[in-house]
């Protein structure tokens, strides 16, 4: 599954558009960033209500390459959207919780 097969799936609203549509490796979810860095897998998305640039920040180090912003999260400022544009990082934004997304991100990656 693709980022945009994701996004599509969950009905999620594109806050990021310019990334590169690769393939999913599976998916993290977890609001504390240090946990992230220790945790999430390479390709993979991040699945969240951090919705601010170190966010973005944390996604970039672990080579995340979709940021899933959940309970439909307002952004907190632009720069956050900004810095996931530099690093070719989607961010897309669901109304669903968090135990909803995974799950349903779990069961389509699992296909």
């Amino acid at each position: 599954m693709t980022i945009g097969e994701a996004a599509a799936m969950l009905g999620a609203e594109i806050l990021q558009d310019q990334f590169t549509d690769a393939p999913l490796t599976g998916a993290y979810t977890s609001d504390l960033l240090s946990d992230v860095m220790a945790n999430a897998k390479e390709g993979g998305a991040l699945i969240t209500i951090q919705a601010h640039k170190n966010t973005v920040a944390v996604a970039a180090l672990v080579n995340i390459t979709l940021i899933i912003l959940c309970n439909n999260r307002p952004i907190q400022d632009e720069d956050m959207l900004e810095a996931a544009r530099d690093e070719n990082i989607a961010v897309i934004r669901t109304r669903e919780n968090q135990f909803t997304v995974s799950g349903k991100l779990y069961a389509a990656l699992k296909e």
